[in-house]
């Protein structure tokens, strides 16, 4: 049933837990996805674009099928234009990888949806709010899938990222990521 032991009184297993042991990670993941999305610690973004304005870094993981965990991060700069879409420009350090550069131009279309490019994609980006959260969904070269969730923290200047990557529906890439804004640089004088 779900994953869940009975026992007899008396008979529960030593470490006190009800869940199969080989189902445990996925409660676990559960719970933690759960908690990160939870109504008590996301609040939706008044003028979600505007998050992305000034600099920005991402700071976390990537774990791609048949591959070790490595540490991914950007560096971003936005600017919202006269139209009020957004441009970001970032810069990407993989762990493993050259460094190189990752563009998006996003506009809102509706009170809830947004849509742009992004330079790493094959295809349109389309982004939702769904609750508190904001859903990117986009094609990436060689057939692959990929949803991203962006979770606003109740502070407006940091959120979680979680990106899954698929081929065929299966999962063959996911990360993890804490998004926050940066304090504005001083404007430099000659």
């Amino acid at each position: 049933m779900l994953g869940l032991r009975r026992f007899r009184a008396g008979q529960e297993p030593a470490d006190g837990s009800i869940i199969e042991p080989r189902l445990r990670p996925l409660f676990l993941f559960t719970a933690a996805v759960a908690a990160v999305a939870s109504p008590a610690s996301a609040v939706p973004l008044q003028h979600p674009l505007r998050f992305f304005e000034g600099r920005t870094e991402s700071v976390g993981t990537m774990k791609a099928i048949m591959k070790k965990t490595r540490r991914v991060e950007s560096i971003g700069r936005g600017t919202i234009g006269p139209d009020g879409a957004l441009t970001l420009v970032q810069q990407v350090h993989d762990e493993g990888e050259a460094p190189h550069q990752r563009i998006w131009h996003i506009r809102q279309v509706g009170p809830t949806k947004f849509a742009g490019t992004m330079s790493e994609a094959s295809g349109p980006i389309v982004i939702e709010q769904v609750g508190d959260g904001y859903r990117f969904r986009f094609s990436l070269k060689g057939g692959l899938a990929a949803e991203q969730w962006l979770i606003p923290n109740r502070d407006g200047n940091s959120g979680a990222s979680i990106l899954t990557v698929r081929k065929f529906g299966m999962m063959v890439a996911r990360s993890e990521a804490t998004v926050r804004r940066l304090a504005q640089e001083a404007s430099r004088a000659p």
